[in-house]
């Protein structure tokens, strides 16, 4: 994949976008975030017009807030982040989609630069580059960086931040977007999909503020992401898991040797069917290591193919 990395730039205002926009801000329970994020996103001239809340049942009157600034605010389809960015998809028409969290941790300023960003690209994902003091915890950074790490390696990517909770996208990218995440696993599943399909992911360098209320993504919402990461490799380059899986069996075939050469080594005790067991264990494992490698190179060079056919086939 090729990715674009743009630095950060003064804050413009939205008045003549290269695309039609809707800014999406899922919510539950943001009231207070929500009055704040809303403010901001007037201040750099997005109309209220141009804002979707999809609230999954709130009970702090996060809709009235909208509501009473003039945005619409309607209640989302399933439960979860997910599903409320799935519901947005479906009722708006826009070319471009930006999403971004209502708790007031992303800037508005950097919207125009998202959209402007997008002639460009597919997706264009807001990086947390400078996360304000105490905004985001060492172990949540960590996990952030780990989950990012396991993405590139099987969708071929370099980005930096795979999970932001900021990012625009075009609408036509996401044709056929299967339903295959939940929660906080649909930003993985759009840029999975982006990738599997050819498109072009850009990131943009972002600040990162203390959100307003309560903080909602625990540890548990990161070893979720990381299984939603797994069955995304699944559905997009099966190949790839089915081999890695299979390379497991180098590790119980290495164990199974070390117990015979103790037997035999130490006690004096031959185990000449377990040795080939492990030794059939070992080379197998060793094979489908070198299968899955392989794998994940066939499908990075057809990403490569289903680019270049995207940009010989693009109008000019």
């Amino acid at each position: 994949m090729a990715e674009y990395a743009k630095e950060v730039e003064s804050p413009t205002s939205v008045n003549s976008p290269p695309l039609d926009y809707t800014v999406v801000l899922p919510t539950l329970n943001e009231r207070e975030g929500l009055a704040k994020t809303l403010e901001e996103l007037f201040s750099v001239g997005i109309p209220p017009g141009k804002i979707l809340v999809v609230d999954g049942g709130s009970s702090d009157g996060t809709c009235r807030e909208a509501e009473a600034r003039g945005v619409k605010c309607i209640q989302q389809d399933g439960r979860g982040k997910a599903d409320a960015v799935r519901t947005a998809l479906r009722k708006t028409n826009t070319p471009a989609v930006v999403i971004m969290d209502a708790d007031y941790t992303y800037p508005a300023k950097y919207v125009p630069q998202l959209l402007e960003m997008l002639q460009h690209c597919d997706e264009v994902i807001g990086a947390r580059a400078y996360p304000e003091r105490g905004a985001q915890k060492a172990i949540y950074r960590l996990g952030n960086s780990i989950l990012t790490t396991l993405f590139n390696a099987i969708f071929g990517t370099r980005l930096t931040d795979v999970l932001s909770g900021m990012y625009a996208v075009r609408r036509e990218a996401l044709e056929g977007l299967e339903k295959a995440s939940r929660g906080f696993g649909i930003e993985s599943e759009i840029a999975a999909h982006i990738a599997s399909t050819g498109g072009e992911i850009c990131e943009i360098s972002i600040e990162y503020r203390r959100r307003v209320g309560k903080k909602k993504l625990g540890v548990k919402h990161g070893m979720l992401i990381a299984l939603d990461i797994i069955r995304l490799a699944i559905r997009y380059n099966p190949t790839f898991i089915t081999f890695a899986a299979a390379a497991l069996l180098t590790i119980p075939g290495l164990l199974v040797a070390s117990w015979v050469a103790y037997r035999w080594i130490f006690q004096g005790v031959k185990h000449y069917i377990w040795g080939m067991i492990a030794i059939a264990m070992i080379a197998g494992g060793i094979a489908s290591a070198a299968l899955a490698v392989l794998a994940l190179y066939l499908k990075r060079m057809e990403i490569r193919i289903l680019k270049a056919v995207k940009k010989t086939t693009k109008p000019t």
